[in-house]
């Protein structure tokens, strides 16, 4: 069993440096929407609406990102003989814990906190 978490802490550390996950350049739509304070990372691996004000165009880029990140996270939790929502769960954790100053994240609680 340890053998398996050890495993898959190794992908999923691989699959969030490959860069599918993060926003590679500042000038990405994902980035500068992040920087804006419209959207944000959130415990269950997925992008979060931070601001109700968010642009249609901040709102459709999260959804369209999202999708990629659950087939992502299919592909990973099949490949390792593990569940979706524990492929989730240690992701998400990555991500926050990767969440530059300034830009947000939801906590355990539910609530979003400006890094």
């Amino acid at each position: 069993m340890k053998k398996f978490y050890t495993l898959l802490s190794v992908l999923l550390l691989a699959f969030v440096f490959s860069g599918n996950l993060t926003t590679a350049n500042a000038q990405s739509p994902l980035a500068e929407a992040k920087a804006a304070g419209y959207l944000g990372e959130q415990p269950n691996g997925y992008l979060g609406v931070v601001n109700s004000s968010a642009p249609e165009t901040a709102l459709v880029l999260a959804q369209e990102i999202n999708i990629k990140r659950r087939e992502k996270y299919i592909s990973i939790a099949r490949s390792n003989g593990s569940t979706l929502n524990a492929v989730e769960v240690v992701v998400g954790a990555k991500l926050i814990s990767r969440t530059p100053p300034g830009q947000f994240y939801k906590d355990a609680n539910g609530a979003w906190i400006r890094r």
